[in-house]
């Protein structure tokens, strides 16, 4: 088997199992389970990771060079590591919706757009569940309710930080860290995705521009060699 056809088996069974990983561990946090139905969630978490092990290793192994492949993968690794990230995986659901585009120039925005959005949405939602597992114990620590969570979340991807809420485990504070970072990275995006428009819009606008002045032109050009056979008729007579 090769690691195209690899891929392209366990795609969608991986979107599934990030899918329950997320199901399972908002389900943890947020009703701060005790007991069997933590249990249950333990070994749903548990069976999402192995899958992405599974994958991770079976990828590892097809890829033609080993080396190359690892190195170009970090994300992958990242994701059977830190468990916060495998709902990343779920950003193959929101790239299919870019067929819905017409254009080149416009799917490649729309995707991007897409992208973003489901990106922040997600990077938003895990980092608000992972700081309030890491706070929610610490006596010290302001967050204590998922509302909180999500709101230091927005205040910290938007690099906005008003101090209103802050964490103080090392957990935390990596989380934090990463969360400040995909903040940085998105509106990086965002912003040269909004410059592209721009730039497309102004030369869309100087192209309609030197089309109305070319056939001005043209006109202009008619009207003078009218009035010139004009002039020479009457010259003539």
């Amino acid at each position: 088997m090769t690691l195209e056809r690899w891929r392209s088996i366990s795609d969608w069974p991986l979107t599934a199992a990030a899918f329950l990983f997320l199901v399972a561990y908002a389900w943890e946090v947020i009703g701060d389970l005790t007991g069997q139905w933590a249990a249950v969630t333990d070994l749903v978490i548990a069976l999402t990771w192995g899958a992405f092990v599974l994958d991770y290793i079976v990828c590892l192994m097809l890829a033609p060079n080993r080396w190359r492949w690892f190195y170009t993968h970090l994300l992958d690794l990242a994701i059977v590591v830190l468990p916060a990230l495998r709902p990343l995986r779920l950003l193959r659901l929101v790239t299919v919706l870019a067929v819905l585009q017409r254009t080149a120039g416009r799917a490649f925005r729309g995707r991007v757009i897409l992208y973003v959005a489901g990106a922040v949405g997600l990077l938003v939602f895990t980092a608000a569940l992972a700081v309030l597992d890491a706070e929610r114990a610490s006596t010290a620590s302001p967050i204590h309710t998922f509302p909180q969570a999500v709101w230091w979340a927005f205040e910290t991807i938007s690099t906005v930080g008003y101090g209103d809420f802050t964490p103080v485990t090392e957990i935390g504070r990596l989380v934090a860290v990463g969360l400040m970072i995909g903040g940085v990275a998105t509106l990086g995006i965002v912003t040269a995705t909004l410059a592209s428009w721009i730039v497309e819009r102004v030369a869309e606008t100087e192209a309609d521009e030197r089309a109305a002045t070319h056939g001005e032109i043209i006109l202009l050009s008619e009207q003078i060699a009218e009035l010139k056979e004009l002039l020479q008729r009457k010259a003539a007579s």
